[in-house]
């Protein structure tokens, strides 16, 4: 699985001019299932995030986790992860992707692992046109690949 994780002061997903999900501290988390991903993929991610030490303590370094400045997730399906190609031309191409089924199947399963760790999990809609707004605090802003 991949992710885009951006440390914020806020964020929120409209769908059809509705809020799906918002939060204020916390991160938004962009992310996309793999073709070939498993369960097992989307609990080492879900555990990494929620153990990542990327809020400022009293010292003014990163190194504390969600847990410790009662943040939260909002997270946000996003295929467009997985694009390739493009070396060749300039249509990126998304067949590294997993299928919709298999990739709602593993986000879902990516949020209750979440939850499991304690970490208040808002979302937006799989596969939904959705518009995302954020502060980006920092802005400090993290990749994660479960292949690497």
């Amino acid at each position: 699985m991949r992710a885009v994780v951006q440390r914020v002061s806020e964020a929120s997903v409209t769908v059809d001019g509705r809020v799906a999900g918002a939060i204020g501290r916390g991160f938004l988390v962009l992310v996309c299932a793999m073709a070939g991903d498993s369960e097992k993929e989307a609990e080492k991610l879900a555990r990494k995030i929620s153990a990542l030490r990327i809020f400022k303590d009293e010292a003014g370094k990163m190194n504390l986790p969600l847990a410790a400045v009662r943040g939260s997730v909002l997270a946000v399906s996003q295929f467009t992860l997985a694009a390739q190609g493009m070396e060749s031309g300039n249509r990126p191409g998304f067949s590294r992707a997993a299928p919709p089924d298999l990739g709602e199947r593993l986000y879902d399963h990516f949020c209750t692992t979440l939850r499991a760790e304690g970490v208040p999990v808002e979302t937006g809609i799989f596969a939904a046109d959705m518009q995302v707004e954020l502060v980006n605090d920092g802005p400090v802003t993290i990749l994660f690949d479960t292949t690497t």
